[in-house]
């Protein structure tokens, strides 16, 4: 947020400077003629200024973007492999315990003892 009000700042600073170098052209031409070009020149040179001002911060922010894009796609790669990880381990602890598994379940519907449960009550 800092370094966007400096920028601010001075793009306001240099936009000063044109005025400024406006206002001197005009002071400085006494005839209508001369008056009119150096007034056009030093509009010229304001506007060059301010673009190479801008061009100046555009490349900044770029480079500054860059950088902060390119260790997001680092964390997203990280991400990737811990993710990867983890289904494979998962997976292997499946096919470990699968067999176990599906033999104590199978045991418990298949081999069914009857029993009366401990909450009935023969009702005679």
């Amino acid at each position: 947020m800092m370094s966007q009000s400096q920028g601010i700042h001075q793009l306001l600073q240099a936009e000063k400077r044109a005025k400024d170098k406006l206002e001197e052209a005009k002071k400085k031409t006494g005839t209508a003629s001369g008056k009119g070009k150096r007034l056009k020149q030093a509009k010229e040179e304001a506007m060059v200024e301010i673009d190479q001002y801008r061009m100046q911060r555009d490349k900044e922010f770029r480079l500054i973007q860059s950088k902060i894009m390119g260790s997001q796609s680092n964390l997203s790669d990280e991400i990737e492999e811990q993710t990867l990880g983890k289904i494979q381990e998962l997976n292997g602890h499946y096919n470990k315990h699968m067999e176990s598994v599906m033999n104590q379940l199978l045991s418990m519907v298949c081999d069914m003892k009857p029993e009366i449960h401990v909450n009935y009550r023969a009702t005679n």
